[in-house]
């Protein structure tokens, strides 16, 4: 049996095979994580052994909680997990929910607590090659641009977060710092 992750069957939070609830569409809890330094983001090109959008940037990190597991816990272990990055404990910015095709006859349809950390000294950072295969920073309204013009390079729900939930992930102070 695969990873079992929170999804709704029939109304009910139930616990399902993850690859079933991509193949399904099912609606299922997500994780995701913004690691941020200035006006700088963090980024990760997803491993080339992943199931679904392979080879995308994406976000810091972004996972499924196990069951029963805390969204903070599960942010903290996943920046571990993926990137080696300790010490941070991200703040919760925002629940939203998502639907976007993935590829591959795979559906994300995410019900998400974003999170939120800002570095302001050193990062240690060493990631996992099985989850990781790149990592930047990059300049808010660098990247803004750069899924402007390479949309094909990012991951569906990254769009979705910079397109539609920006302000509320980063908040103004990101937002008017990096126009400055």
């Amino acid at each position: 049996m695969g990873i079992m992750i929170p999804a709704w069957v029939d109304g009910e939070l139930t616990p399902v095979e993850k690859l079933e609830a991509h193949e399904k569409g099912l609606r299922h809890k997500a994780v995701s994580v913004f690691v941020v330094r200035g006006t700088e983001i963090l980024l990760q090109r997803r491993a080339m052994g992943k199931y679904h959008t392979p080879g995308l940037w994406a976000n810091t990190c972004c996972t499924h909680p196990d069951w029963g597991e805390m969204p903070s816990v599960c942010a903290v272990r996943r920046l571990h997990e993926e990137l080696g990055i300790t010490g941070l404990y991200p703040e919760y910015r925002h629940r939203l929910e998502y639907h976007a095709d993935v590829g591959n006859s795979l559906i994300e349809h995410e019900v998400v607590d974003v999170f939120l950390a800002h570095v302001r000294g050193p990062l240690k950072i060493e990631p996992n090659p099985e989850e990781v295969m790149d990592i930047r920073w990059i300049d808010y309204h660098d990247l803004l641009a750069e899924v402007q013009r390479h949309p094909d390079r990012f991951t569906p729900w990254l769009k979705i977060y910079l397109h539609n939930h920006a302000d509320t992930i980063f908040g103004p102070d990101l937002i008017i710092s990096a126009k400055s």
